[in-house]
């Protein structure tokens, strides 16, 4: 996979596992079925009853039902003897008169058949036509009585059939067909009262069945009510032990009330305090309070009207569920309050109070909230001593710095890169008014944002911890700032402090490589390929150690020296962003280049060449996982930057491209190292102002390299 980004092209589109929480749950969720368990299991039973009784009613109406069809079948056999004997004397007649008999021979067979069907299918069980001449399974007659009746029937009606078969196939002789009619008239009394026998031993075990049905539906209700009275015993018994709980609780709650030293109470949607206040609420207020009263109406005779009004807006924020909670706590006005009251002598008195407001949910709508009122009076003066600490270890600082060992040529240009590019930032800041429009406001950010990473970048690179945590603590306002929602003009009125710190430490750092002397031009420039050897190399072992990997970092910056100091100064903050970028994101740790069939070390190449043609080419190669389009794009979809929808219409060429895009980043936690989406886009925009071209290569698996062409 390859993708040629050109300096001037058009601007990228942008848009914008078992936690400790799961175990609670989950032992919330044991310990409450321990605590019902009787219930539970009461319950449980009362189903399996009425399962069971369901299903034997089920089973035991279904048989009735086939009870039902022996007993109709039965009687149609009764039926079906006297058929065949009538309709056997109505072929002899019409045989005596020398008549046709085709009709009632057709009679006959027709009653034969059905009755030797029928009782063979209560003797076996067999398919048989029913009633209304549809086929219906008819089951085997049950009960010894039956069984003997179906015997004797099937002994009559044997010879019976043998008689007829001449009869039916219309070749009997005379004396044939005489036998049939005699042993018709002997025997068809003896077959119909076997038949009405039969229908009397069927409708005895239907009979049977159903006063079975009744007494398991008996037996099942009775069962049922008697388990529905333990669990009303059950339940009553323990609604009275949480009635005692809670009784019990809600004394806890007023001995806790009465002895917690900080003021609590609850805020409703109405801006009026809850019916329970702890006991020190009236005393850090300096007055009595009564439940239902106002809490703005409270605070108006204590803060000013301004911090008021903020107030009301933020509790109203907080009130609003679709506002993040954690977005909104650091912009809390009642986060330091000052207040003058009456002491016990009677005399004004300073304090500072510190309120602090918690949502309490009820389903997705805000119920009240929970003030936590605190005196933080001794914090308060506290700080302002450590005020002054703080300018005396200053001063310590900079006794510190005077035995640092560092390179003075590579400190010196780190001070003139660090100094002038926040002074840039500075400039960007102030230049933004407060009447800017949020995108204006956000592309400042987004310019402050790469030049206080290339510093980071560049001080971590030097082992210049303190300023890459101060650039880091930096990046993180700016971070917060975006995150907030309310990226405004006069929201990068609290930026200048810490750039004001950051300025600070820099300018001891000059003051310290000043007082070192001045190295002449050629031996500056006879250092460089060295200390940039030396910075990329400690750089990815840096990061490296901080990542858990093992990185071997090879360097050829050999032509650096015959580039202009401005150049070079942009593509030393390219280096270390890719080499970065290429440790962090790039090369696997030693158990995945293991398991991968690679070394335990990852390789991580630099090369600064000049061609014959006077093109210059930087390029920083890593031998790691390769860049992954479906990761990416799994990342762009989480981020919702964009819709499933319109992720497939990409290539991968350009998914990958957005990895120069500010704010994007594949790691799932923003450290030191990785996770603004700073990176790659202060290499863009570099690559932008050298005038270059950037190539990236990369093969899944294998490799990463990214290469700078300019002239």
């Amino acid at each position: 996979m390859s993708a040629v980004l050109p300096a001037n092209g058009p601007p990228l589109v942008a848009a914008p596992s078992s936690s400790p929480h799961a175990r609670a749950r989950r032992t919330h969720g044991m310990a409450s079925f321990g605590k019902y368990r009787e219930i539970i299991i009461a319950v449980a039973l009362f189903l399996l009853f009425d399962l069971g009784v369901l299903v034997l009613n089920f089973y035991t109406s279904f048989q009735i039902a086939e009870d039902a069809l022996g007993v109709n079948l039965s009687g149609r056999q009764r039926m079906l003897s006297q058929r065949t004997a009538k309709s056997l004397l109505a072929v002899d007649a019409a045989h005596s008169k020398g008549q046709p008999a085709d009709k009632d021979l057709e009679e006959l067979k027709s009653a034969v058949r059905l009755f030797d069907a029928s009782l063979k299918g209560f003797q076996h069980g067999a398919t048989v036509p029913g009633g209304d001449s549809k086929p219906v399974f008819l089951r085997a007659a049950e009960g010894d009585k039956a069984l003997d009746i179906l015997k004797k029937a099937q002994d009559i009606w044997t010879p019976y059939q043998e008689k007829l078969a001449p009869v039916l196939t219309g070749t009997a002789s005379n004396q044939q067909l005489q036998e049939a009619v005699d042993y018709a008239k002997a025997n068809n009394l003896k077959l119909l009262g076997l038949m009405n026998q039969l229908t009397t031993a069927l409708e005895a075990v239907a009979s049977d069945r159903a006063t079975a049905l009744r007494m398991v539906q008996t037996v099942g209700i009775v069962l049922a009510l008697l388990n529905f009275a333990f669990i009303l015993f059950k339940f009553l018994r323990r609604l009275n032990t949480s009635d005692a709980a809670i009784e019990a609780a809600t004394e806890e709650n007023r001995e806790i009330l009465a002895s917690v030293r900080e003021g609590l109470f609850l805020l409703t949607p109405e801006h009026r305090l809850g019916s329970q206040l702890s006991r020190s609420t009236h005393a850090l207020f300096g007055k009595t309070l009564v439940a239902g009263q106002n809490f703005f109406e409270v605070l108006s005779t204590l803060v000013s009207p301004k911090a008021l009004t903020d107030a009301s807006d933020y509790v109203e924020l907080l009130f609003s569920p679709h506002v993040k909670e954690q977005l909104v706590q650091g912009i809390n006005p009642l986060a330091e309050v000052e207040l003058t009251v009456r002491n016990r002598l009677d005399q004004d008195s300073k304090r500072y109070l510190s309120f602090h407001f918690n949502r309490v949910h009820e389903g997705n709508t805000v119920r009240h909230l929970l003030v936590t009122v605190q005196d933080i009076t001794q914090k308060v003066e506290l700080q302002a001593k450590l005020s002054g600490e703080r300018q005396r270890s200053q001063k310590e600082l900079s006794m510190m710095l005077k035995a640092f060992e560092t390179d003075p040529a590579m400190m010196r240009g780190f001070v003139e890169r660090a100094e002038a590019s926040l002074l840039e930032v500075n400039d960007l800041l102030r230049s933004t008014s407060s009447a800017a429009s949020e995108a204006q406001v956000l592309k400042a950010v987004d310019g402050a944002y790469r030049r206080i990473h290339a510093i980071k970048g560049d001080a971590s690179s030097l082992g210049l911890e303190i300023l890459a945590s101060l650039a880091h603590q930096f990046e993180n306002e700016l971070q917060k700032l975006k995150d907030s929602g309310a990226a405004t003009g006069d929201a990068l009125l609290a930026l200048p402090l810490p750039l004001e710190d950051l300025l600070s430490k820099v300018a001891a750092f000059k003051a310290m490589s000043l007082k070192r002397g001045n190295d002449s031009a050629q031996v500056m420039a006879e250092a460089v390929p060295q200390a940039l050897h030396t910075t990329l190399t400690q750089l990815a072992d840096e990061v490296g150690a901080d990542c858990g990997k093992r990185v071997s970092t090879s360097v050829q910056m050999n032509g650096a020296p015959n580039l202009p100091a401005d150049k070079l100064d942009l593509l030393r903050e390219v280096a270390i962003q890719l080499v970065r970028n290429a440790v962090v994101h790039g090369v696997e740790t030693p158990s995945t280049r293991t398991a991968a069939g690679k070394t335990p070390e990852g390789q991580v190449a630099v090369n600064l060449t000049r061609e014959e043609s006077g093109q210059w080419q930087l390029s920083v190669r890593d031998d790691g996982a390769g860049l992954n389009a479906a990761k990416v794009r799994s990342r762009l979809l989480e981020l919702h930057w964009y819709t499933a929808e319109q992720l497939q219409s990409f290539s991968d060429k350009q998914i990958v491209a957005h990895i120069f895009k500010p704010g994007f980043s594949t790691a799932d936690t923003a450290s030191a190292h990785a996770g603004r989406g700073v990176g790659l886009d202060l290499v863009q925009a570099n690559v932008q102002r050298l005038g270059a071209r950037l190539l990236l290569t990369s093969t899944p698996g294998q490799h990463t390299e990214f290469r700078i062409c300019f002239a």
